[in-house]
C-alpha cells in the first residue's frame, strides 16, 4: 500500500464496519456506522470524507455509504485477519470470546499478510497433525488454566505417551 493509501487503525475499522453493514443491509448509513462504532456522527462524517478521498467508498452527505471495489478488497482482508486472529485466540489460546474480540481488533491492524498466512497454516497443522488435534488443544487448555506445575506436566506427558502408544 502506498504512503497515500496507508490507513489508520480507525479508518480500517470504518471499512470493516461498512463491510458488515453493507453485507447485512446492502448499504450503510452514517448513523448506523456511528452507532456500531460508538462514536459521534461528526467523527463518522470526517472519516467518511477521508475514505471517499482515497476512493474506498461511495459517499455523499445524507446518502447511503457503499464500498468501492478497492475498498471492498481492503475491508475483506481486514475482516479476514480479524476472524483468523479471533479464532486462534479462542480455540487455541482459550481466551474468552469478548476479550478475544477486543484483542483481535487491535492485532489485525499490525499483523501482515505473511504472518496471518503462517497463523492459518499453524492452526491447520494443529487441527490435522496426529500429534496435535483436539486432544492436544484440550490438554493445553487444562495446562494453561492453572499455574505451571512440572509434576503435572510430567504426568501429562506420560498420559500423552500412553495415548500415542495405543494408536500404534
Amino acid at each position: 500500500m502506498s504512503r497515500k493509501m496507508e490507513l489508520s487503525e480507525s479508518l480500517e475499522d470504518y471499512l470493516e464496519v461498512i463491510l458488515q453493514l453493507q453485507e447485512t443491509n446492502k448499504v450503510a448509513r452514517a448513523t448506523e456506522i456511528a452507532e456500531k462504532m460508538r462514536v459521534s456522527l461528526a467523527s463518522v462524517t470526517a472519516s467518511l470524507r477521508k475514505l471517499r478521498e482515497r476512493e474506498l467508498i461511495n459517499y455523499a452527505p445524507y446518502k447511503f455509504v457503499t464500498l468501492t471495489s478497492k475498498g471492498q478488497t481492503i475491508a475483506r482482508e481486514i475482516f479476514r485477519k480479524h476472524k483468523i486472529i479471533k479464532d486462534f485466540l479462542i480455540r487455541v489460546l482459550t481466551i474468552e470470546a469478548p476479550k478475544a474480540e477486543l484483542t483481535a481488533c487491535r492485532i489485525e491492524h499490525t499483523m501482515d499478510r505473511a504472518a496471518i498466512n503462517k497463523l492459518v497454516k499453524f492452526v491447520a497443522f494443529i487441527d490435522t497433525c496426529p500429534r496435535a488435534g483436539k486432544d492436544w488443544l484440550q490438554r493445553f487448555s487444562k495446562c494453561s488454566s492453572t499455574e505451571f506445575d512440572w509434576e503435572q506436566c510430567d504426568h501429562c506427558l506420560d498420559e500423552c505417551k500412553k495415548h500415542h502408544q495405543k494408536r500404534k
